[in-house]
């Protein structure tokens, strides 16, 4: 697998991107280590379930394997560090071509396609996270409390002015005044991207109402005795932020509510090989697939035939776009449990929807409906992620970071496919 991996790097991938930041005429320092051999150290460590430098670093003076792939070079953990932050969205972008790779090898056949999501934990504690309700409670309390302790550190400060002189050291602030005013500025700075979010969200919700009444005839009324639920410009008393990474969310996982990000896959039945990705922070999957098929498109050149996905994607919006493209869905509409012959619920879907329909389809099919390959072909893929490979959190920070990561994770697992393919053949 080193070779294979230091091969692959040296002589189908193209890093002109990161070879684009060194300059031949740089005389300063040491030399740097070659691009190529860092790309080669950082996705074979991915590989083999290392994603700490510091790890990587010690695991390339102590194992035989990884001195294969750095011919005994012995780049320190900064070097390491640092290289994958410099060129954080260089390296993302391999995916595509390890994908690529992998179809020109045959392994992608598109015939059918599943798709699921999973939470990962971010870097950051849910403890660290603070409501906007807690906030508005806080907030006023803090303030005065600065003022308070600001007001006596003044007359303090006068005091020891006449004490010791202006010029001695005595007029400094305490350290607990300046950790509580910066308390304070966090909570105000989260209070406003909370108003922001909020505002946003009900001028983009405006907007589509006046854009739905001018495609109706008829402007369309909520029913009699239900309530029409528009953004209120406000955040609810629950919305929160993170004072350690704000883009991360609180999701329900399998241990509990947790500081996550939400990883989305579409996987190749072939070969399990990962053949589109992305992240959001939302917990709720229903607006992933259009994103995840798209991406399908983008990254191969054409689209899978068969789509599968659990019941946390199925919307009439989602099933209206399969059938725009044509691709053949088999889309869960209800929670299956164990020992079901189908995907489809107790409750019936209302009469007329494409939502009924699909109710329809996966009933008449019961076991022998295709979307008897959602579980064994995606699923699994998450098991080898975090389990097979031990990757459950993420190190970086923030949504274009974490995404970034996250598209290293599966160039990896791809690449392991890839290389099991080959020594099959």
């Amino acid at each position: 697998m080193a070779h294979f991996v230091r091969d692959t790097v040296r002589e189908h991938l193209d890093l002109s991107a990161i070879y684009a930041g060194y300059s031949e005429s740089e005389t300063r320092g040491r030399p740097p280590f070659h691009p190529g051999m860092m790309v080669s150290l950082l996705l074979y460590g991915y590989c083999r379930g290392v994603y700490s430098s510091r790890k990587i670093a010690a695991a390339a003076e102590t194992r035989v394997d990884f001195m294969a792939v750095t011919a005994l070079q012995k780049p320190d953990f900064r070097t390491i560090a640092l290289f994958r932050k410099d060129h954080l969205q260089a390296l993302s972008e391999l995916f595509g071509q390890i994908l690529k790779l992998c179809q020109k090898a045959g392994l992608v056949k598109l015939g059918h396609v599943a798709l699921d999501g999973s939470k990962f934990r971010a870097n950051a504690s849910k403890h660290k996270a603070m409501s906007y309700a807690r906030m508005q409670k806080v907030e006023p309390e803090l303030a005065a409390e600065v003022k308070k302790w600001f007001e006596r550190a003044e007359s303090e400060d006068e005091s020891e002015d006449e004490q010791y002189g202006v010029d001695r050291r005595g007029d400094e602030l305490p350290s607990w005044v300046k950790s509580k005013k910066a308390r304070l500025e966090k909570i105000r700075a989260a209070m406003a991207e909370l108003e922001a979010e909020a505002k946003e969200e009900a001028a983009q919700q405006k907007k589509k109402e006046k854009e739905k009444e001018k495609k109706a005839e008829k402007p369309r009324t909520p029913k009699q005795g239900a309530k029409s639920k528009k953004p209120s410009g406000v955040p609810k008393d629950k919305a929160q932020k993170n004072f350690t990474d704000p883009e991360s969310r609180i999701m329900k996982t399998g241990d509990g509510f947790q500081q996550c990000y939400n990883a989305q896959i579409a996987v190749d039945d072939g070969h399990q090989l990962i053949v589109s990705q992305h992240i959001t922070n939302s917990g709720n999957d229903s607006k992933q697939l259009i994103p995840l098929v798209k991406g399908i498109k983008e990254n191969l050149g054409k689209q899978a035939r068969e789509i599968s996905a659990d019941a946390g994607y199925c919307s009439e919006e989602n099933l209206k776009d399969l059938n725009r493209r044509r691709i053949n869905g088999y889309v869960a509409t209800g929670r299956q449990k164990h020992g079901e012959k189908t995907a489809t619920g107790k409750k019936i879907p209302v009469a007329g929807t494409l939502v009924r329909k699909m109710w329809v389809k996966l009933k008449r099919g019961g076991h022998d409906s295709r979307y008897r390959l959602r579980k064994q072909t995606v699923e699994p893929v998450f098991g080898q992620i975090k389990s097979a490979r031990g990757f459950r959190q993420f190190l970086l920070r923030g949504r274009d970071n974490v995404a970034s990561e996250f598209s290293l994770i599966c160039t990896a697992h791809n690449m392991n496919k890839l290389f099991l393919a080959m020594g099959e053949a």
